[in-house]
């Protein structure tokens, strides 16, 4: 069950329910993935938005889930939406 009040937001994943938390690690984890600052202006790639997704994973306590994300039943428009829930949700803005 994702805890808004942290900052959480949930994603389908097949018959699981997965919880990202943008946390101070993930954001640590997400410059370093794409090489600087996270902006709403960005656009990017499919690589980079997996690695954005690991990290938001691994925020929200789905460390399994993050080792497996190529893996994962994903839709791709629901992980786009989630991913920019979470940033939305810790008063960042979209990814």
């Amino acid at each position: 069950m994702a805890n808004a009040a942290r900052g959480e937001v949930t994603l389908a994943c097949g018959a699981r329910t997965l919880t990202l938390c943008l946390t101070l690690g993930a954001l640590a984890e997400i410059e370093t993935a794409l090489g600087g600052a996270v902006s709403a202006e960005r656009r990017l790639s499919a690589v980079q938005l997996v690695a954005i997704l690991r990290a938001l994973l691994k925020g929200g306590g789905e460390a399994d889930a993050a080792r497996e994300v190529e893996r994962l039943p994903l839709d791709p428009g629901d992980v786009a939406r989630a991913v920019a829930a979470a940033f939305s949700a810790a008063g960042v803005g979209a990814a």
